[in-house]
């Protein structure tokens, strides 16, 4: 893939995990807990998709995107550790509320991950934007 063709996939994941947010942001301001869990997730996961692209990897297992962007970009410091507890955090909101038909998650929970989302595509975002510049 030419590094032009890799900018705009990568402009497009970006684009995807904008709109997880927003459409998190309407299931907060909504009260539907479970649903605000899996968008905030996919949020991250296509950011970290979106940053992938430029190395020219991608994986159709979700555990083989998180540990090749943890190894590459958080092992290495270009993301803040704090960013692999939120990684985890919102992978494990993410399963309980799509697949544990007992999971119960409270609004503070997941209001908390939902910022912890935002801050993340923005660091993600801002990376981006530093990377078309060189």
């Amino acid at each position: 893939m030419q590094c032009d063709d890799k900018l705009a996939l990568s402009q497009v994941r970006l684009d995807k995990a904008k709109e997880c947010l927003a459409d998190a942001k309407l299931l907060l301001d909504n009260g539907s807990y479970k649903a605000l869990a899996n968008r905030s997730y996919y949020a991250i996961f296509h950011a970290m998709r979106a940053v992938l692209v430029l190395d020219g990897y991608d994986s159709k297992k979700h555990s083989g995107i998180i540990s090749e962007f943890q190894r590459t970009y958080i092992k290495t410091a270009v993301f803040d550790k704090e960013f692999s507890v939120v990684i985890k955090k919102l992978l494990q909101a993410r399963t309980g509320s799509d697949y544990d038909d007992f999971f119960a998650i409270s609004k503070e929970d997941t209001a908390s991950q939902f910022y912890d989302a935002v801050k993340f595509v923005e660091a993600v975002e801002a990376y981006l934007n530093s990377v078309k510049k060189t």
